[in-house]
């Protein structure tokens, strides 16, 4: 195993890369990291989440000097990453004192221009507004010793190409040029045969996904149901230990308080705790008092606990990197493994991505009903009552209504009432399901109203395909679709109702964003006499 410390940088370099919490490269960093040090031109080929930031940053820093000019400009498609990139860049550059500057539209041109006039040595900027700089003079290139072109299939696709080309021509020729693009369209080929030297290419070979000895499944689950389906399926799932992995901080707090409340022996590990709360909660988990770790990827990072027989992503992964190293942290030595992923309509698209690239179709299975959920606790309930009754160590205050109820009840009717009684107290059941009423849909069925129809080229095909695909539906189920100039209707089964309406709604239909409610009901045609 590779560890940031046998790369040849900077102290400074590796001493934040250690604060930060990294100690073992991602993939393209292993990759990608010692092929830039080289010097010459490189095409890295990895999906967002990677870690492609710090792959070209790292070595990118190392380079830079003191000297108070611009000597690295990195490319960016969006503000957001932009911004992004250059928080990242200043933390891998805390203790060589590298000044970083976004700039992208919709800020000041004015700061951006006074900060450049103070001395910057990184600048992180969209190529529009990188251009207008260009034009103003407020930004000089010809000193600069690294050229960074990030997500270029993406800058691409927002027509970005002559404005990537304009600034590639004012930046100083003799220059390492770096380009990383998820996808290798022609265009980047061509881009890179026209502005780069011979640039080698590193891709992530995505090599074996997983052991054998994990199973692997997903749930399809409401966004508006998703801690109640989580609990459902813990229930019904015989679990030792399990990580339950969330996208934020925040999720591993709030999902960790939640399940708490619940009764659940559940802790949450995150980058805001100290080493101490860390090690406290690592031990636990090992120690098996708690049987739930809430994690971050980033803080999950070096776990290493061989008897976890389930990993659940409570959100789902970024990337399909992010997804092998979960589910990795089942199945180890030997043992078998279930790694869970709860994914809502709207990540059904992103799902199917991880799959491509991961080349397995997950199996899909339904949340377990209540009736499952019972049945499935029913040992564990009576050998609770068996315990109480075998310890006679009972109340007795409760004698009094127990004789009542006897006098008046069979045994079996009071027994069942207040197993009744104890359950609905521990799940908490309520019928939180959408009640669309009367769509005026044929039975069995809910209609829906689209706000688009002939006017964007709608067609039955574009409809019933992405249905099929973001619901998991097969397509002869979905029943009548009316398309008219400004608006469409569509029937769905009503069992799956509620999977379209949370997939479509503010979604895109053949590249346009759409809207989708559950249609009035048909206007009632008077009866003539």
């Amino acid at each position: 195993m590779m560890y940031f410390d046998d790369f040849q940088i900077s102290g400074d370099i590796k001493k934040a890369i250690k604060e930060m919490g990294f100690e073992a490269p991602s993939p393209i960093q292993e990759k990608v990291i010692p092929v830039i040090l080289e010097g010459g031109d490189v095409i890295g080929q990895a999906q967002t989440g990677t870690g492609k930031t710090a792959a070209f940053g790292i070595p990118l820093l190392n380079k830079v000097t003191s000297a108070p000019y611009v000597q690295a400009i990195i490319l960016t498609p969006t503000r957001e990453l932009a911004i992004q990139v250059a928080g990242e860049l200043q933390k891998l550059s805390k203790f060589k004192r590298t000044r970083t500057l976004p700039i992208y539209g919709g800020q000041s041109i004015g700061h951006q221009i006074r900060a450049l006039k103070q001395g910057v040595h990184v600048v992180i900027g969209t190529p529009g507004r990188v251009l207008d700089h260009l034009r103003r003079k407020t930004l000089k290139l010809e000193r600069v010793h690294t050229v960074v072109l990030d997500e270029a299939d993406e800058m691409l696709d927002m027509g970005f190409v002559e404005d990537i080309e304009s600034i590639l021509k004012e930046v100083n020729h003799e220059r390492q040029t770096l380009l990383f693009s998820a996808t290798m369209p022609n265009e980047i080929m061509k881009l890179s045969r026209k502005y780069m030297n011979q640039p080698k290419v590193v891709s992530i070979s995505k090599g074996d996904v997983t052991a054998p000895s994990i199973n692997q499944v997903y749930f399809k689950v409401l966004e508006k149901n998703k801690l109640e389906s989580l609990c459902r399926i813990i229930d019904s799932e015989e679990i030792d230990l399990g990580i339950i992995f969330c996208r934020t901080k925040k999720g591993v707090a709030e999902l960790a308080e939640a399940l708490q409340a619940r009764g659940y022996m559940a802790d949450g590990l995150h980058g805001d705790l100290t080493q101490m709360q860390r090690d406290s909660v690592m031990k636990k988990f090992r120690d098996s008092t708690i049987e739930f770790l809430i994690a971050t990827d980033v803080a999950a990072r070096g776990i290493d606990v061989d008897n976890v027989t389930h990993v659940i992503n409570y959100d789902i992964p970024q990337d399909p990197e992010s997804y092998v190293h979960r589910i990795g942290r089942t199945g180890r030595a030997g043992r078998k493994g279930l790694a869970l992923t709860l994914v809502t309509p709207r990540e059904m698209k992103h799902l199917r991505s991880i799959e491509m690239e991961i080349k397995m179709t997950l199996p899909s299975q339904e949340i377990p009903t209540i009736e499952d959920v019972v049945e499935k606790q029913q040992e564990s309930w009576k050998q609770q009552v068996v315990k109480i009754i075998e310890t006679n160590d009972q109340p007795t205050f409760f004698d009094s209504i127990v004789k009542d109820m006897l006098s008046e009840y069979p045994p079996e009717k009071v027994v069942n009432a207040l197993m009744n009684i104890a359950f609905h107290r521990e799940f908490n059941v309520e019928d939180d399901s959408y009640n669309f009423g009367d769509t005026g849909a044929a039975k069995g069925m809910v209609r829906f109203f689209i706000n688009v129809g002939r006017n964007v080229q709608l067609t039955p095909k574009i409809i019933v395909d992405e249905i099929a695909e973001l619901v998991g539906i097969l397509p002869k189920s979905i029943g009548r679709i009316d398309i008219f100039e400004n608006f469409t209707f569509v029937e769905v089964p009503e069992d799956s109702a509620p999977f379209v309406y949370e997939a479509l709604r503010y979604s895109r239909l053949n590249g346009i964003r759409v809207n989708l409610e559950p249609a009035k009901p048909r206007p009632k045609r008077e009866k003539k006499f």
